[in-house]
């Protein structure tokens, strides 16, 4: 057992560093062969909820939006935390694309309360504008940074 999460560590490091040259695709597939290297039940497995993760990144750039919105609900159901601000980001920008804007909003309430606009920084603007549209500004506005 100790092999096969070694290979899969392996394989998921190798995504990522894929992933970091902007290349997707190429790190997709690392990440796809990291979850399949877990030795069952791959769910309980340490590596599982970053491999998902990562996988659901890669599917996020790519534009495979309901693929993105399926790795992330599957790394909640192997016990990521629901409060996870990335997984939380990502799912919330699936469902906008996949056009459940209303619960794509749901999802993206807590994350931006935990991280303010730095969660959203490295995307697409749409993403926050579209958030803060469906929020009522505090009295006095937005503080400096949310």
């Amino acid at each position: 057992m100790g092999d096969a999460l070694d290979a899969a560590e392996e394989l998921l490091a190798a995504g990522n560093e894929l992933a970091d040259d902007g290349k997707d695709l190429e790190a997709l597939r690392k990440f796809q062969a990291a979850w399949l290297a877990l030795p069952e039940p791959r769910e309980e497995q340490d590596p599982a909820i970053p491999i998902l993760g990562a996988i659901a990144d890669c599917h996020f750039h790519l534009g495979q939006w309901e693929d993105c919105r399926q790795a992330v609900q599957h790394a909640f159901r192997c016990g990521a935390e629901l409060d996870n601000p990335f997984l939380r980001l990502r799912l919330g920008q699936s469902l906008y694309e996949l056009g459940d804007e209303t619960e794509a909003a749901n999802w993206f309430v807590p994350a931006y309360l935990s991280e303010g606009r730095a969660l959203f920084e490295h995307d697409d603007p749409k993403y926050l504008e579209f958030f803060l549209s469906k929020l009522q500004a505090p009295p006095g506005g937005w503080p400096e940074g949310w």
